[in-house]
């Protein structure tokens, strides 16, 4: 199973997590692959290590893969959660209040995005 924490707004436009596990059947030699997942485009992306993003929308239903430096994330609600390399969110909340991003080390932060 790969743990996937989603980003998303409820009827009232606040912004919540969820967290969910995607299921991995076993391949044989190759490893364990889960089903595929038709996506639209795939953007790699740097920000500063002083990026601290108010709030603000998802601009499209995407995966965000952390591959390097960690962010922390608070909903409209106030929740805050911390992500750290090598974690996965499904970011949804393209509407509604929207949430805050920021970098929690001193370097730059490399992401993908991949949009659905």
């Amino acid at each position: 199973m790969i743990t996937i924490t989603r980003v998303y707004s409820d009827e009232n436009g606040e912004s919540h997590f969820e967290d969910f596990e995607v299921p991995l059947k076993n391949n044989g030699d190759i490893g364990f692959l889960s089903d595929d997942e038709p996506v639209k485009s795939i953007v790699f992306r740097e920000v500063n290590p002083s990026y601290d993003y108010d709030f603000h929308n998802a601009p499209d239903r995407q995966y965000i893969v952390l591959l390097e430096g960690g962010v922390e994330i608070e909903t409209s609600l106030g929740e805050k959660r911390t992500f750290n390399t090598g974690s996965i969110l499904l970011v949804e909340d393209t509407t509604g209040k929207g949430h805050k991003t920021k970098n929690i080390e001193p370097k730059l932060r490399k992401s993908i995005f991949i949009k659905l």
